[in-house]
């Protein structure tokens, strides 16, 4: 269960991904010089704030890595990487929600490859706004850093003078505008 430290400003009610204006990424330097970016397309993250503390959970589908290459997508797909066959999914759920001035900090478990790890991600929050639909909405954009090796993405290769093809810190970050569901 979450806990939360006061003035989180974490809005009440429960709060889910609009998958049109919300985007999971991430980022690794390449080749030594050059960082390289890549997206998942299918996702979904709920913030829970009905009762009791505020949680974030998510799901991510890891067939649904986009890297605009339909080689390197497959390449990411194998065991080489995420696995997609074995383990399909990444998960998040958080287990404390608090902020420090303007900062949201959101620590959690993220597992990848099957391997549950502790993590503490920062950003911003928000609102909740009115749109111009009338419905409310929250914004929340958070990022960590985390070893890749850490989840069994071992995969690397060695550069003729030197470094490798992939960094082992990779930035996960995520985007999110929320709408509030009815209750």
């Amino acid at each position: 269960m979450a806990t939360v430290t006061e003035r989180t400003a974490i809005p009440t009610g429960i709060w889910k991904s609009d998958p049109v204006h919300s985007s999971v990424g991430f980022s690794v330097k390449h080749m030594v010089v050059a960082t390289f970016r890549g997206s998942f397309t299918d996702f979904d993250v709920t913030l829970d704030n009905a009762g009791g503390e505020p949680v974030i959970y998510g799901a991510v589908r890891v067939p649904s890595v986009d890297v605009r290459d339909e080689k390197l997508n497959a390449h990411l797909l194998s065991p080489d990487f995420f696995d997609a066959e074995r383990t399909p999914e990444i998960r998040f759920t958080s287990t404390d929600i608090r902020s420090e001035g303007d900062e949201l900090i959101v620590a959690g478990k993220l597992e990848i490859k099957g391997t549950n790890r502790s993590v503490e991600a920062r950003g911003t929050i928000v609102g909740p706004v009115q749109n111009i639909a009338g419905r409310e909405g929250v914004g929340i954009d958070l990022s960590t850093t985390v070893d890749r090796r850490d989840y069994g993405l071992d995969w690397n290769a060695e550069l003729p003078k030197g470094g490798f093809a992939v960094e082992n810190e990779v930035t996960l970050s995520v985007h999110l505008e929320l709408a509030k569901q009815d209750e």
